[in-house]
C-alpha cells in the first residue's frame, strides 16, 4: 500500500475545507474557516493559509507529496488562478503560487468546484465503474463535471462539463451570465423558488422560501410547487441529453441541495429524459442522485492530486 498522502481544499463561499486525504479516499486530518467573501483578496488567503498551517503541524504533513484545490468558479488550471463569483475579492488572484508558497513548494493541482465533486463521485460514489459520467452540482447554482474514457476531463482551464451554462430555452430569462435560457436559470434552487412564488405560491407560517420549501410543498400536493419542480427537471433533462448526444455519457449524477428534493426531481426528470434522449446511443442512460454528500468536495480535490502523481495509474485512481 502507498503510505504517501495529498492535502485537500475544498473552497467556497460559506467555508475554506482542509483535509489530509489518503490513497483510498479516507479522509485523516481536518481543518476549517468561514471564508471571509466580502473582505479582500488577502484577508481570504490568509483563511486559507490558516486551514493549511493546521495541516502543517500534523505529524502526518510529512508524508504528503502535492496539493489538491477545488474552488467555486471561474477557475483557470493553465494559469493558477480563480475568479470565484461569489468572492469579489479574487478576481483572477494567483491562489496556486500562494498556496503552493504556503505548502511548502509541493505540486499543486487545481480544478473548479463541479469537476471536483465529478471526481469524488467517480472515484467513490455514484459513477464508480462508469466511464463516461457527467455529474452535476444543482444548489444555488448549477456546475458539473465529466469523467470521459475512464478519466476526469477538466478541460485546459478546469471548467469542462458546466452544464449550467448551456442554454435550453432560446426564448427564455435573461441569465446574469449573459446568455438566455440557461440550465441554471430554471433549475437551481433560487430560480425554482423564484418561479414558484412568480406563479402564486406561498410559503407557510415560518416564512421559508428556499427550494426545501417548495419541494415539501410539493410533496404535499402544491400544484404550482410541483410545476416549478417539473420546470426545473425539464430543464435539467434538456441539458443532460444534450451533453449525451455529444459525449456519449451512460451515467448522470445529480448532487447539490435541489438533488435531496428525491422523487420530487427524480421522477419529472426521468420522464422528460425519455423525451429528450431519443436517439439509439443515449436511449439507455440513467440518472442517479449523489452518494458522496458534504465531503465530496474534498474527496475529489485529493482525488485530482493523487491522479498527477507519477505511480497514479498503478493505484487506479
Amino acid at each position: 500500500m502507498h503510505t504517501d498522502l495529498v492535502a485537500a481544499l475544498d473552497i467556497g463561499g460559506t467555508k475554506i475545507a482542509g483535509a489530509l486525504v489518503d490513497g483510498h479516499g479516507h479522509i485523516l486530518i481536518r481543518a476549517q474557516r468561514p471564508t471571509p467573501a466580502r473582505e479582500d483578496g488577502d484577508t481570504v488567503m490568509r483563511a486559507v493559509e490558516e486551514v493549511l498551517g493546521e495541516l502543517t503541524v500534523s505529524p502526518l504533513w510529512g508524508r504528503v507529496t502535492a496539493v489538491g484545490i477545488g474552488s467555486a468558479g471561474p477557475v483557470d488550471a493553465s494559469a493558477g488562478t480563480v475568479s470565484p463569483v461569489n468572492v469579489p475579492g479574487w478576481r483572477g488572484y494567483p491562489l496556486v503560487g500562494r498556496v503552493r508558497a504556503a505548502a511548502g513548494d509541493l505540486p499543486v493541482e487545481l480544478i473548479g468546484d463541479g469537476v471536483a465533486i465529478t471526481a469524488a463521485e467517480h472515484w467513490q460514489g455514484a459513477a464508480r465503474g462508469h466511464d463516461n459520467a457527467l455529474c452535476m452540482v444543482v444548489s444555488t447554482g448549477v456546475g458539473g463535471g465529466l469523467v470521459l474514457g475512464g478519466r476526469l476531463h477538466p478541460g485546459p482551464t478546469g471548467n469542462a462539463g458546466h452544464i449550467g451554462h448551456i442554454s435550453v430555452d432560446l426564448d427564455g430569462d435573461l441569465c446574469p451570465c449573459g446568455s438566455h435560457g440557461c440550465v441554471e436559470r430554471i433549475a437551481s434552487g433560487p430560480n425554482i423558488a423564484r418561479r414558484a412564488l412568480e406563479n402564486g405560491w406561498r410559503p407557510g407560517p415560518d416564512g421559508d422560501t428556499s427550494a426545501a420549501a417548495v419541494a415539501a410543498a410539493a410533496r404535499s400536493g402544491d400544484p404550482v410547487a410541483l410545476a416549478s419542480f417539473e420546470r426545473a427537471a425539464q430543464a435539467l433533462a434538456a441539458g443532460i441529453a444534450a451533453t449525451a448526444t455529444l459525449v456519449e455519457i451512460d451515467i448522470a449524477v445529480i448532487g447539490g441541495g435541489v438533488g435531496k428534493a428525491g422523487d420530487i426531481l427524480f421522477a419529472p426528470l426521468r420522464k422528460a429524459l425519455s423525451t429528450y434522449a431519443t436517439l439509439s446511443f443515449v436511449r439507455n442512460l440513467t440518472v442517479a442522485p449523489a452518494q458522496m454528500g458534504t465531503d465530496a468536495g474534498l474527496v475529489g480535490a485529493a482525488a485530482a492530486a493523487l491522479a498527477k502523481r507519477p505511480d497514479a495509474a498503478a493505484a487506479g485512481v
